[in-house]
């Protein structure tokens, strides 16, 4: 298996993978924002950010949920 196969895999078993990373990279972004004095847009990247921490979360939930339930 490639490495694209090995990453479709590991996003099947946690689908709120890439809403974390994508949290990491926006908040990330929202700091450099900040410190080039964007507070606004650092504001606006701060919320999306947290956004995607939400919905990264509630899917890993969701997977551990299921799991459980597995005989």
């Amino acid at each position: 298996m490639g490495v694209i196969g090995k990453l479709k895999s590991y996003i099947k078993e946690n689908p709120g993978a890439p809403f974390i990373i994508g949290f990491i990279i926006l908040l990330v972004a929202a700091a450099i924002a900040l410190a080039v004095n964007m507070e606004g847009t650092a504001n606006t990247l701060a919320e999306y950010a947290y956004y995607s921490l939400v919905i990264g979360v509630l899917l890993q939930i969701a997977v551990l949920i299921k799991e459980r339930k597995k005989p």
